[in-house]
């Protein structure tokens, strides 16, 4: 019975502060609405920032903030206190209050060694809870390590019908398979949990193939660039070069749904929300798309289109919640976009300035740098990183240790980009690498961030 109300008073006090913090932001907005400067981005903005600071506040009685100094930053050291004497009467830190604290110390000291390959790395990967690691490079190598275990190599996989590189690969959420697919129609799927440590494709170890196309007369010529798990684990995703998306059902052993969805290569796909209904993807069109699976059969059709970017789009990341997403752009920008802003059609797309410009050897014309879409729908747009020669990755930052306050990208100027997700601000830079940084991945529980690079070195960031 005590623990009930203690428990109850506990929600009513976190709902509490939840209205309170709420008000607060309400009348900021309302404050700013005043102004007849204010455009529907400001009341985008203020919310982006009242969901990330819900996800790390930490605990009014914890902070013991003095009045009038509520907007200082929250000394580490005070909580630490308000927690020993149990201020708050939960006698632990919360999932928020622990949040607050490790989004301070950034991944920027280092970097350490983990590994060097023989060939340029395309794809880097931490498992969702951290324990494993995947790098799968060029040269038809993949390589899972077990972080706890010192970063011991755990599998050592040798791709099998590679085309010029492994574009994509990707963890199972058990973890028990790992699929990793190259420019040709075939996705290779390999059991990690067999005894062997070397997984030589077809020798050692069968590698299932998984064919995503159903047209021999186009099978030399399908690509598939981006191949991502459902969250059940049933089914994949895939990006290919015939500007489709396809949906494989591993149980049926058979690609149950393909989606014309571009008038260009589709680049990226990934799943917008934890029940996999919602779908982003990304084009050379320079369109992104968000797809409602529940309306393919009645509407065939996207259930929206997102304008912004000026050239094509190289890869996106969602937030998890059905509304938030990020692109990396090859107008060498990043874009937050709320899918709450989404148009029902893209007639009125600009046709490219550059018809002549190809990222993957021509520098980007400096004066274009300034350009903006005449109908930007994006949030917030990030800029100083280079997006060029590949099909570089941006990715939102871990919500367990950061709340999503930041993303991060790879970059061909040899570095990795932190950008705070609310103010577009340039946090850190990450410099080492000799080659161009595709692919990088934060440890979902830990300040530990690995980027990967086409110099073959994996480097591990860590807070000191």
């Amino acid at each position: 019975m005590i623990e009930g109300n203690r428990r109850e008073f506990e929600d009513k006090d976190n709902m509490n502060r939840i209205r309170k913090i709420t008000d607060q932001c309400d009348d900021k907005v309302a404050a700013k609405g005043s102004s007849s400067s204010q455009g529907p981005n400001e009341i985008f903005y203020h919310e982006i920032a009242h969901l990330t600071k819900l996800r790390s506040r930490p605990h009014e009685l914890l902070s013991k903030d003095m009045p009038g100094r509520s907007r200082l930053p929250v000394s580490t050291m005070k909580m630490l206190v308000g927690r020993e004497c149990n201020y708050s009467g939960r006698g632990r830190f919360s999932s928020a209050d622990s949040c607050h604290v490790l989004s301070r110390y950034l991944p920027v000291n280092g970097p350490c060694t983990v590994d060097q390959l023989d060939s340029g790395i395309y794809v880097s990967r931490f498992s969702d809870d951290g324990t494993l690691f995947v790098a799968g490079c060029q040269g038809s190598h993949i390589r899972i390590y077990n972080v706890d275990n010192g970063w011991k190599v755990k599998k050592d996989i040798l791709a099998k019908s590679l085309r010029w590189t492994i574009t994509d690969a990707c963890l199972s959420p058990n973890q028990r398979y790992l699929v990793y697919a190259s420019l040709s129609p075939v996705v290779h799927i390999v059991n990690v949990e067999s005894a062997a440590t070397e997984s030589l494709a077809n020798v050692s170890e069968i590698h299932d193939g998984l064919s995503f196309s159903s047209n021999n007369d186009d099978y030399d010529d399908l690509r598939i660039f981006s191949v991502k798990f459902s969250t059940d684990g049933r089914e994949l995703v895939a990006a290919s070069s015939d500007n489709s998306i396809y949906i494989y059902d591993l149980e049926a052993n058979s690609c149950s749904l393909r989606v014309p969805a571009h008038k260009s290569d589709v680049n990226t796909v990934c799943f917008g929300d934890e029940a996999g209904h919602l779908l982003y993807s990304g084009s050379d069109d320079s369109l992104c798309k968000v797809w409602d699976r529940r309306c393919f059969i009645s509407k065939g059709k996207a259930a929206g289109v997102l304008m912004g970017h000026l050239e094509g789009i190289t890869f996106i990341d969602s937030r998890g919640d059905g509304r938030y997403f990020i692109s990396n752009g090859k107008d060498q920008t990043t874009k937050l976009w709320d899918i709450r802003k989404m148009s029902s059609n893209a007639k009125d797309t600009p046709k490219r300035r550059y018809s002549d410009w190809d990222y993957r050897w021509d520098e980007y014309p400096p004066h274009a740098k300034t350009l903006k879409h005449p109908r930007d729908q994006s949030v917030i747009t990030y800029r100083g990183h280079s997006i060029l020669c590949t099909l570089i990755r941006c990715y939102f930052s871990p919500e367990y240790s950061t709340g999503q306050k930041y993303i991060y990208t790879g970059s061909s100027d040899c570095s990795v980009y932190i950008y705070d997700l609310v103010s577009g601000a340039l946090v850190a830079t990450l410099d080492h690498h000799e080659g161009l940084v595709r692919d990088c991945s934060w440890h979902p529980l830990y300040p530990m961030l690995v980027s990967s690079s086409w110099d073959c070195a994996i480097a591990r960031w860590e807070f000191p």
